[in-house]
């Protein structure tokens, strides 16, 4: 099952993409239908709201009274938080029933409008955010839903910016045409991403990387990928495991192949045979084979390790885990480290990557054709950390 997290501003369009996610075929968990269903007439939980903020905040009919409620908590942030313990653990309860009612291949948008807010997009396979023009979110704030200019700006400014939510999330959603053009947008999405994503993940298969080489210019969003990433093993494996940005993409300014690198450090490689399950179910499953990292310095010796993929189609991922203090992760590190460092080094691997790539078509060719640079960066980054006391984590 492929979980996806759904969110965006008020007023952003957020549940026309879910509504067309759902034509598609996916289940929709929607957070603010379950907030208003865990406080509906005659539930715990409406009797624990009333005992928390009164009963001025029923109707005549014993319904909550919406509005009533909100003028108690809005900018009142103890009250908020207070109707917030009643209100999320209900939610989240209901949201895990119905995840778990859902069919074992299906994809599951959970619309959930403070997904950033509440720090929860790194508890799902994918997030997706829908961004629209200010102006344009002010205007359907008036129109369907009768807000004045200063109330609808209020919500607005009370939920995360957009910059915020584009750094946290996977997948940008544009809605600042007609409908048709964002339902364009949505099936693509469903079509291309979402569904070999969920085969992927149920199969406990990486996506393809294909063997043609492409290098591209750098990228500044690479960190933040790399972040939502490591968020998501994290959450997998424990918030405090050893997960690192490395290779090409994480060095600023450096031509890479477009795959994300990341090293998961473990004590012994029966500890990272031990997450292999929880790290396929979070979407990287381990890729088939033998892994070893040459040892540089130590000719003909390698080092075992563990390689994982990424099971989402659309971003390229291999993870490396690797015993700490083993030599594939102290080097990993260490040229990561030398090139941020040494302006010279990283342009002059710059400009080998540019010969690399007109001598050679596909990825494999090209990753044995970096092996001499790599046993020389080796060399120099060795002189380089004696020279400036570098240590791994420094």
């Amino acid at each position: 099952m492929l979980r996806v997290g759904l969110t965006g501003g008020i007023g952003a369009g957020k549940s026309a993409v879910a509504s067309r996610l759902a034509e598609r075929g996916a289940v929709i968990i929607d957070a603010d239908k379950l907030a208003r269903e865990v406080v509906a007439a005659g539930t715990p939980g409406l009797a624990e709201v009333v005992e928390a903020f009164g009963s001025g905040v029923l109707t005549g009919d014993g319904e909550l009274d919406r509005p009533a409620l909100g003028a108690k908590v809005f900018g009142d942030e103890p009250a908020r938080r207070r109707l917030e313990r009643i209100i999320h653990p209900r939610v989240r309860a209901r949201t895990v029933e119905m995840t778990a009612a859902a069919a074992p291949d299906a994809i599951v948008v959970n619309d959930v409008p403070l997904l950033v807010e509440a720090g929860l997009p790194g508890t799902y396979h994918l997030a997706l955010v829908v961004e629209t023009r200010l102006e344009s979110r002010l205007r359907r704030l008036r129109e369907t839903r009768g807000m004045a200019t200063e109330e609808a700006t209020a919500r607005i400014s009370a939920q995360a910016d957009d910059a915020r939510r584009r750094a946290a999330c996977d997948v940008l959603l544009e809605n600042n045409g007609t409908l048709e053009q964002l339902h364009d947008r949505v099936d693509r999405l469903y079509r291309e991403r979402l569904v070999p994503f969920e085969r992927h993940l149920r199969l406990r298969t990486s996506a393809p990387l294909g063997p043609e080489l492409v290098i591209a210019e750098p990228d500044p969003t690479w960190p933040e990928q790399a972040a939502r990433l490591i968020a998501r093993i994290r959450h997998a494996t424990g918030a405090e495991a050893a997960v690192e940005h490395i290779g090409s993409t994480a060095v600023a300014g450096l031509p890479a192949k477009d795959i994300i690198d990341l090293m998961l450090a473990v004590r012994t490689l029966d500890e990272a045979d031990a997450l292999a399950d929880r790290l396929a179910e979070a979407g990287f499953p381990r890729r088939p084979g033998e892994w070893a990292d040459n040892t540089r310095g130590v000719p003909g010796e390698t080092w075992p390790k563990r390689l994982h993929g990424n099971a989402d189609p659309g971003r390229p991922v291999n993870l490396h885990v690797r015993v700490t203090g083993s030599p594939g992760w102290r080097f990993a590190l260490l040229m990561r480290d030398h090139l941020r460092a040494i302006p010279a080094a990283r342009e002059a691997y710059a400009a080998a990557k540019a010969q690399w790539a007109l001598q050679h078509q596909d990825r494999s060719a090209y990753g044995e054709a970096k092996e001499p640079w790599f046993d020389t960066e080796a060399r120099a980054a060795d002189d380089w950390a004696e020279e400036t006391g570098w240590e791994p984590g420094t």
